[in-house]
């Protein structure tokens, strides 16, 4: 009898347990196409549709999204690898290290705080260029933002990595004990916390929250940004929380914790006082033109 229910147990165990993906790459002849990769690209390309659509919405032109792209989206990708190998920095300048692995982005590593940085410096280089507000195209493009990264965790389940601790929830990871991230002071039936499951589904929430936002309260000069960088940063807290994959500390803390916390807390004031100083929405997406004055439709209600 104990062994029937132990079975049973077993049984229901592997029906709702969430496998990984048994290959991360595909070969076109010697091409090798990598999930992590795919989904990075599916990513941008859903972020860009996103953000043209509320671009247009508020008089801008379609085209001109594309042409700031050029300009923050290398800009991100460098900025993103850049603050990885800074953060982790073992695996390339450490004992056994490679420096050339730096580059290799294929392989996984981008830091959402270096590609958000120095992406939106090539995000605001673009705008100088198109003569359009930097500012609206921030909060044009903060909810494809999150749309981008939740479909880039794909990529992290593609890679089996940065997954959580141990956990016997229905809806466990199971690694493959065979991978190189799978912990080896685990037993090999170990499931783990889908943590990029769990942002997925935050981010793709926040996305929600974010266009509910802006509708209802006609926000403008950055704040959709700014309560993006809130929702992304008080997520990623909870979420740091829960992973296991191997990190640099301070006073306790994994340095993602410590960056969450200071750049929500920084996001917070810039939101306050931007509400304060330029209440409602801008009405041209211009540089150039001169502001009118603000519709009372637009204010945001109280």
């Amino acid at each position: 009898m104990i062994a029937v229910q132990a079975a049973a147990e077993a049984a229901s165990r592997v029906a709702t347990e969430i496998p990984s993906p048994s290959q991360s790459v595909w070969y076109l002849g010697p091409l090798p196409i990598r999930a992590y990769a795919l989904a990075i690209m599916v990513g941008i390309v859903a972020a860009i549709i996103i953000t043209q659509r509320r671009w247009v919405a508020r008089g801008g032109d379609s085209d001109t999204v594309l042409e700031i792209a050029f300009w923050a989206v290398p800009f991100g990708i460098v900025g993103g690898r850049i603050y990885h190998v800074i953060t982790s920095p073992d695996a390339y300048f450490g004992v056994g290290g490679d420096p050339v692995r730096a580059l290799f982005i294929w392989e996984g590593g981008l830091g959402i705080w270096g590609a958000v940085a120095l992406g939106a410096v090539g995000a605001w280089i673009g705008c100088r260029r198109q003569g359009v507000r930097f500012a609206v195209f921030a909060d044009s493009l903060a909810p494809g933002l999150l749309v981008a990264q939740a479909i880039g965790r794909l990529g992290n389940w593609f890679n089996q990595e940065l997954f959580g601790g141990p956990t016997t929830l229905p809806w466990g990871l199971r690694i493959d004990p065979d991978s190189p991230t799978f912990p080896s002071q685990y037993p090999p039936d170990t499931l783990f916390h889908p943590t990029f499951l769990y942002e997925l589904l935050w981010n793709l929430a926040g996305a929600g929250v974010l266009v509910w936002a802006d509708r209802k309260f006609k926000l403008g000069h950055g704040r959709v940004f700014w309560l993006y960088v809130m929702i992304y940063t008080t997520g990623r807290l909870w979420i740091e929380m829960v992973r296991i994959d191997p990190a640099h500390t301070f006073l306790g803390l994994r340095i993602n914790v410590w960056t969450s916390i200071l750049v929500g807390l920084g996001a917070l004031v810039a939101f306050v006082v931007v509400g304060r100083r330029h209440p409602g929405r801008e009405t041209t997406v211009l540089v150039e033109a001169p502001e009118e004055p603000a519709d009372p439709a637009d204010l945001p209600e109280s």
